[in-house]
């Protein structure tokens, strides 16, 4: 299988994962890291025996095939256009852009120089999403009618060493953790067709509780509270709560209700879990699993071993290029995404439903064996 040489840019919290997780995956080979601070670039690269180089060597470089865009959320668009003006592929952690603007940009750009784009978050890939995908393409519980997702908790500045983007524009529950729900339910039922939403924020500002800059008051930019209605081309109707304003709750993350009964799926942040199922009769049961490699547990967290298969999408789009097919974390999908999260945000400010301007076919469903193709 012929390797694609991928370059990180952005060496902060996330790069951990992709240089960690990229080895699993055949076409894959990591060979530079670089960011805007040279040092974070160089322990990056001591830490995981890579090549640490500046962002234009990288660029330049002629072993480098796909840049992998790490940076921050409000960088996304720049990085990502530079990477495709220097003639590589890029793939995006999520959100990739924050405007549908930038993302039509990217999309012009890359069709002119005949180049891929993709984007995470590849979470829906996992053994468990595609085992509830499987099932409903099966018809388990017949045309999907309603559902209801759930991503409640009181934040980031509890935990991440620096927290002020995910309270500025551009981030927030919707653009930040809104991603992995979204794409989830576009791969599950399809395209949206219109959304509407109330907006909030609990308080005006936010105190870090993490070191090293415990104590410090950071302002609170965007919305922190978010209840959604989304209305898929299906006739689905879909309610996204979103909020980091919620100390403890018992919903659960995500619900599908068809016409011959229930889905209950886990949290589409991780690639694992169990998947239940109700018929008409009304009991909860999980589904038999299956031997998805991208089920398996392979980390072990305070909460229990996870299954953590971040780069899935990467790897999908890089074999994708070699074997000259769509990929499944697509520009397409992502724009579409995009689309959704941000109407959601402005039907929040205008109070009116917000038809979409986009629309994407579902990314092909990742069987089994064709999930084991991609690893090493």
């Amino acid at each position: 299988m012929e390797k694609l040489g991928v370059g990180i840019i952005g060496c902060g919290n996330i790069s951990t994962a992709y240089l960690r997780l990229a080895p699993l995956f055949k076409a894959l080979e990591v060979r530079a890291v670089a960011d805007v601070n040279m040092g974070a670039a160089k322990a990056r690269g001591d830490e995981f025996g890579v090549k640490a180089a500046s962002v234009d060597e990288l660029l330049a470089a002629k072993d480098i095939d796909v840049v992998v865009n790490l940076t921050v959320p409000d960088a996304h668009f720049a990085v990502t256009r530079s990477i495709l003006e220097a003639g590589k592929h890029a793939y995006s952690e999520k959100p990739l852009v924050l405007s549908l603007e930038d993302g039509e940009a990217l999309r012009a750009l890359a069709q002119a120089k005949g180049l891929r784009v993709g984007s995470a978050p590849d979470t829906f890939l996992g053994g468990a999403h595609q085992l509830a995908r499987a099932e409903l393409d099966e018809g388990l519980i017949g045309d999907v009618v309603a559902g209801t997702c759930h991503v409640m908790s009181h934040g980031m500045e509890h935990w991440h060493p620096n927290p002020d983007f995910f309270f500025k524009p551009g981030a927030g529950p919707v653009l930040d953790i809104g991603p992995y729900y979204v794409t989830n339910l576009i791969q599950l039922i399809g395209p949206v067709k219109r959304v509407a939403a109330l907006t909030s924020s609990a308080t005006p500002t936010r105190t870090i509780l993490s070191p090293p800059r415990k104590g410090e008051i950071i302002t609170v930019e965007t919305p922190t509270n978010i209840h959604a209605l989304l209305e898929f081309e299906t006739g689905a109707t879909i309610t996204l709560s979103a909020s980091w304003d919620v100390w403890a709750h018992r919903h659960a993350n995500m619900e599908l209700y068809g016409v011959d009964g229930s889905l209950f799926l886990p949290d589409p942040n991780f690639f694992g879990g169990d998947v239940e199922h109700a018929g008409r009769d009304g009991k909860i049961a999980p589904l038999p699993k299956w031997d998805h490699p991208f089920a398996r547990a392979n980390e072990d967290h305070p909460a229990g071993a996870r299954a953590n298969y971040r780069a899935a999408g990467l790897a999908d789009m890089a074999q994708a290029i070699v074997e000259g097919r769509d990929h499944r974390c697509s520009l397409d999908l992502a724009i579409h995404a995009v689309d959704v999260m941000t109407s959601i945000l402005k039907s929040g400010e205008t109070g009116a439903f917000v038809e979409l301007s986009t629309r994407c076919e579902r990314p092909a469903a990742l069987s089994p064996d064709e999930a084991r193709a991609l690893m090493a």
